[in-house]
């Protein structure tokens, strides 16, 4: 039980919900499981949930970029930003062109800034922000630094808008709507969203919420190595993989990781196409790589079964 669930979350589900879930059916055996990435009730969609000690690779999971499509309703507002709260409609806000909102969407790409709303899951102070925002009490929320890939229009019908985003993690596609209701002059408030991929996760090829119920969790589990495919890669033999379980360095004899600079972290990986470890240049965590011995040290090792032996 070592890889992740593609699992399609319904709307009106928690992500808790649906990791409770899978933790039912796996009753009285002691595996971890958790999620890469909340998605609140209102969305549907991608919820990538980490079986065993794949969940210590949520982390990397995170790096990856996601694709959303998002609805909204221009001329409108809710204090939670989206329709969880009945919102409030304008008949006296300007009605956009498509143009004009096609040029917010670009001015709204690349690495931009955002504020994240009161109502979210983010501590401040040690306190769930939307904790706070509910018992109205006031809540600076921290900015913080995303990655918008693409924003483009899919469909605009006044007052519906429907977006279709590629975004770093951390990105509030709420947030996002917002924004941009703003800079064409209106405000505007989130009525539905999906997730349709999570790195090499993807919608078309996830697991229903019945499917989860009925099929052996086995069954629909996918490999560490999937949570990890967007990470430079090192093929290991059976020497080199014995080397990592035990706390040692290796060398990259085949020149198969880049040097310069060499990479932050990599995946380790049998000639079996089992996860082995996530590796990191010697000397990283002293703040000096020496990308000429070509060394790697273990950072995290999963201490699976070893390769059959020929």
């Amino acid at each position: 039980m070592f890889g992740f669930l593609n699992c399609n979350k319904p709307a009106g589900f928690s992500s808790r919900d649906l990791v409770n879930v899978v933790q039912g059916r796996l009753r009285g055996r002691k595996i971890k499981v958790g999620h890469c990435g909340t998605l609140d009730p209102l969305a549907d969609g991608v919820l990538v949930v980490a079986v065993g000690p794949a969940s210590r690779l949520v982390p990397y999971v995170h790096e990856t970029t996601k694709d959303y499509r998002g609805t909204f309703r221009l001329a409108a507002e809710s204090p939670t930003g989206d329709i969880e709260v009945e919102p409030k409609f304008f008949d006296d806000h300007p009605v956009p062109t498509l143009e004009q909102i096609a040029t917010a969407c670009r001015s709204l790409t690349g690495v931009i800034e955002q504020t994240p709303p009161a109502y979210s899951a983010i501590k401040v102070a040690g306190r769930r922000a939307y904790e706070m925002a509910r018992k109205g009490q006031q809540v600076e929320m921290p900015k913080r630094t995303i990655v918008i890939e693409s924003l483009a229009v899919d469909r605009y019908e006044y007052p519906e808008l429907e977006l279709a985003i590629t975004c770093s993690t951390g990105t509030y596609i709420r947030t996002l709507g917002i924004d941009l209701a703003k800079a064409v002059g209106t405000t505007a408030v989130m009525t539905g969203l999906q997730r349709t991929r999570v790195g090499d996760f993807d919608l078309r090829l996830s697991h229903h919420i019945d499917t989860l119920r009925d099929q052996p969790i086995e069954t629909l589990l996918q490999p560490a190595t999937d949570g990890v495919a967007h990470l430079p890669k090192l093929v290991v033999d059976d020497e080199q993989a014995q080397r990592l379980v035990n706390g040692l360095s290796l060398e990259d004899r085949q020149g198969q990781l880049p040097t310069d600079p060499a990479p932050s972290h990599a995946a380790a990986i049998r000639h079996d196409g089992i996860l082995q470890a996530i590796i990191v240049p010697i000397g990283q965590d002293l703040g000096k790589q020496d990308p000429v011995r070509q060394r790697w040290v273990p950072k995290k090792v999963f201490k699976t079964s070893s390769p059959a032996r020929t």
